[in-house]
């Protein structure tokens, strides 16, 4: 659900924010144990920019996610659902019967007090994770491994689930987000439901200054540039276009259409591109 604001300024007369009807607690004290600040800066690998567009942003606390949900048929509690300023998702704080306590996404219909569990024999409830063996056709999943053990990858975004297609001896055929159908080991787990928050995407901060604090820095177009010194779209071509044949990165990289994905490596197990409706 999304919350509007009376126009009194000019900050808040598009801004939309997300209300977490089911977050629980205080939002602001996460559980110390599995939590550390994020230091240095952001974008950013050994000094190199990496994403651009990036900066630290206000404080942040990270939170130590369980994405292998590897305590195998060890029943827990959902003690609390909180916000996680790092995630669209929000994120649930399990009490393990051996004492243990560690958080998941937290999927739709997951409630606090609910029991939860991994392991093969798990029922099929929201929140409980399962070999996708195991899970029939047509059911909602969602923090899906690409190989066993190694944890969730896919479908851990806001709002995101996969759903199983189909069955062909050891592969599950896996419809994703994107549209894009894959085939992944049938004993790779995956955990029940459809994530929270879907109408994160529909969200307005309202005013440049909550990006900044956010994490977001400002974007200027390349044909914005007065000179091709600082882009290769700048200079005198802004009436005719980019005055080239493709788009260029800032450091003279073709974009836009430039095919990225390594062949051999990820379109072995695709069955659907995203790209052919």
């Amino acid at each position: 659900m999304l919350k509007r604001y009376r126009p009194t300024s000019a900050g808040i007369r598009f801004r939309k924010t997300l209300v977490r009807e089911n977050t629980t607690g205080n939002k602001s004290t996460p559980l110390k144990s599995l939590t550390f600040p994020l230091n240095g800066a952001a974008g950013r690998s050994n000094g190199r920019i990496s994403s651009r567009h990036r900066q630290r942003g206000h404080k942040m606390h990270y939170r130590l996610v369980d994405f292998k949900r590897d305590k195998r048929d060890i029943p827990a509690k959902v003690a609390s659902i909180e916000h996680d300023p790092n995630r669209g998702a929000s994120i649930a704080l399990l009490h393990y019967a051996d004492g243990e306590k560690r958080y998941i996404l937290a999927p739709q219909g997951l409630s606090v007090g609910a029991q939860v569990v991994s392991g093969e024999k798990s029922e099929l409830k929201p929140g409980n994770a399962l070999p996708m063996s195991k899970i029939p056709l047509g059911m909602e999943i969602h923090n899906v491994e690409l190989s066993p053990g190694r944890g969730g990858q896919m479908a851990r975004g806001a709002g995101n689930s996969a759903v199983i297609m189909a069955k062909e001896g050891i592969y599950v055929n896996l419809k994703l987000p994107s549209g894009e159908v894959k085939r992944v080991l049938d004993v790779c787990y995956a955990t029940i439901g459809a994530l929270g928050n879907l109408d994160l995407r529909n969200a307005r901060a309202g005013k440049a200054g909550r990006k900044r604090h956010m994490g977001g820095r400002p974007h200027i177009r390349g044909v914005a540039h007065a000179n091709p010194s600082d882009h290769p779209h700048g200079g005198s071509y802004k009436d005719n276009g980019i005055g080239m044949s493709s788009p260029k990165s800032p450091w003279g990289w073709k974009t836009r259409g430039k095919k990225t994905r390594s062949r051999n490596r990820t379109n072995k197990y695709l069955v659907k591109d995203r790209r052919i409706k």
